[in-house]
This record gives structure tokens, sequence and C-alpha cells, in this order.
């Protein structure tokens, strides 16, 4: 018998990619294919009510782990869902920067711009104290404390890969803040009569409790117009600090990643192990949006781009989850996401009545 001795080729490039779409394929399309029915039924919502109570991107996380509590992924699922629950959630962080103008910020005014930063980080703060005193982990403690101080669900998808939270943690935060999301847009009117506010003072109060940009024109439009206008304001700043906010917890989260103090002395200073790739990207087309080279008309494809791609991500997440394992930190969850929207509140309140808002 002839031995074939002749070399064996490596697979070319064009060949990589085939085999690597096709490992991907089935998991990317499953979390498509939910993303998809999400998207329909918050539509169905939008027609019905006029607005959404429940977005797509939390009905997609609750769909996966619906369908994850009936049938657990074959290895052939599971990189396509990995795939989209890291990666493609890490391009829509990255994504998210080309909504991002200074002169957005700048045009908010002094007095009410300090009063949106004190609300963000004093709330920040305050509700992870409130998480970690209630027994829960560090990574859930920050997702909370960023959900509640800045725009709910966006904001606990962004972070979470920067802290490198698992999607359990993920699961649980969206779970309950997206409950007490629709809470605030049904109650919050009622605190107009009780509380004696202005159309404006309302507004600053709606934009800075309330998660959802959706949900503060949902909860301000029966206050009239003004209350509209200063709410929408208020909420876009408020979504604007996501930006320094994921930057400082990246560095943070940076020097949990080192490996001791053993070699503090023999590292050197490499910006991309400190800031994860995302990250520098979203403060490239953030610094590109704010010199004017990001065109108005490519503003909504890249953040309609980066919505879609989030909701993808929120189902992979959702098909990830161990719902037994959110049943064992439901109450601290509930407790701590209750407790921080209150304080939020107060702090909101204190700050509208101190700083002499509207």
């Amino acid at each position: 018998m002839l031995q074939d001795n002749r070399p064996v080729r490596a697979p070319s490039g064009l060949q990589r990619w085939r085999a690597r779409l096709g490992e991907l394929g089935p998991g990317v399309g499953l979390c498509a294919a939910v993303t998809a029915l999400s998207i329909a039924l918050q539509e169905g919502e939008e027609r019905a009510f006029g607005h959404p109570y429940v977005e797509a991107l939390v009905i997609a996380i609750l769909t996966g782990m619906a369908l994850r509590t009936l049938w657990e992924p074959s290895p052939r699922w599971r990189p396509g869902i990995a795939f989209s629950a890291k990666q493609l959630l890490e391009v829509a962080v990255m994504l998210l920067g080309a909504s991002i103008s200074l002169g957005a910020i700048i045009a908010s005014g002094p007095l009410l711009l300090s009063a949106i930063i004190a609300a963000v980080f004093v709330t920040i703060g305050a509700s992870y104290g409130i998480s970690r005193l209630l027994g829960l982990p560090p990574r859930i403690s920050i997702l909370i404390a960023c959900g509640n101080a800045i725009c709910g669900n966006s904001a606990i998808a962004a972070v979470a890969p920067v802290i490198g939270a698992d999607s359990d943690d993920v699961a649980s935060s969206i779970s309950f803040t997206a409950i007490l999301g629709v809470v605030m847009v049904l109650g919050l009117p009622l605190l107009i009569p009780f509380l004696g506010l202005s159309a404006t003072q309302y507004g600053v109060l709606a934009g800075l409790t309330v998660y959802a940009v959706p949900q503060v024109l949902a909860a301000t439009v029966p206050a009239g117009l003004v209350s509209t206008q200063i709410g929408t304001l208020v909420k876009l700043v408020r979504v604007l600090m996501l930006g320094p906010v994921v930057v400082t917890l990246s560095l943070m989260a940076a020097r949990f990643r080192d490996a001791g103090p053993a070699e503090t002395g023999r590292r050197r200073f490499d910006l991309f192990k400190l800031v994860p790739w995302f990250i520098l990207g979203f403060l490239g087309l953030a610094g590109l949006r704010s010199l004017g080279l990001v065109p108005d008309a490519a503003i909504w494809p890249i953040t309609r781009t980066a919505g879609l791609l989030t909701v993808v991500s929120m189902a992979a997440l959702g098909l990830g989850v161990d719902v037994r394992v959110i049943g064992r930190v439901g109450g601290r969850v509930t407790a701590a996401v209750t407790l921080s929207l209150a304080l939020l509140l107060l702090i909101s309140l204190g700050l509208i009545h101190g700083l002499r808002l509207g």
C-alpha cells in the first residue's frame, strides 16, 4: 500500500470564516428569532396603548428565560448564544457613543446639569450600599445601582460586560427593574397634586427618576407639554451620564483584573488592557459626534442598530439564565431595587427644592 506523504493544507481564511459562521449560526439565529418576536410584541403594545409599557429588551430576556426553562440548548446552539451575549453586546455599547454630544450637555445649563450629575452619582453610591447591606454580591449591586441611577435596562446592559456580570445577574436586575419602571410610569403622576409640583418641577422629577425615554414621555404627557419637554431634556442628559460611568467602572474593573501587588512594579501601561476595546470605540464615536464628524442622518441607523443588537444580546442572556438562581436572590433584589428607587425619588425631590429648580 502506498503511503500518502503529501503535507496537509491548512484551512484558508475563507474556510475558517465559513466554519466559524457555521458554528455561530444556529445560536445567533435563535437569538434573532426571539428578538423578532419581542419587537413584534412591543409594536403591538404601541398600537394598543400608544407607547410600550414593557420594552422589547425586557420581553427578549423574559422570553429567553422561559425558553431556557422548557429546553436546555445543546452544544450546537451554545457558541452562537455565547457570542450574542458577549461580543454583540460589546458592539452595541460601542455604537451608543455616536449618540453622545457634548453640546447637549452644555445646553442644559450649569444648575440643572449639576443637579443631574449629583443625582446620578449619589444614587449609584447609595444604591450600591443598600444592595451590599442586603447581602447581594458586588456585581449585581453595581448593576442595580447603575440601572436605578441612569436609564434602567439600557444601563444594566451597557455596564454588564464592563464588570464581567453573568447572565443570572443581568436577568435578575433587569426583571425587577422593568417591573418597577412600569409602576413608576403609572404612579408618578399621582405625586403632582400630593406634593404640589409645578409643571417644570414635575418634568425634572420625571426626568431624574423614570428609567427609559419612552417611559418619561408616558409619565409626563398627562401633565402637559412643559413637563414633557423638561422631562425629556433631563432624561436625555441623564442618559449621557452612562458614558462617564461606564468608563469609570472599566478603569476600576481593570484594577481587579490585575495580577496583584507583586507585579505592579513590572507592569507597563497598556491602554487596551486597562480599558476594553468597546469603551475606546464608544469614546471615539462620542468625540466624532461632538466634533460634528458624525452626520445627523447617520445617528438614527447607528442607534437603531445598537438597540437591535442589545435586544439580541438580552435574548441570549435569557437563554443562559438558570431561573433557580434568580429565585434564590429574588427577595433581596426586589428589596434593593425598591429601596434604591425610593431613595432616588427623595434625592430628586431634595435637589428640586434645594436648588429651586422650576
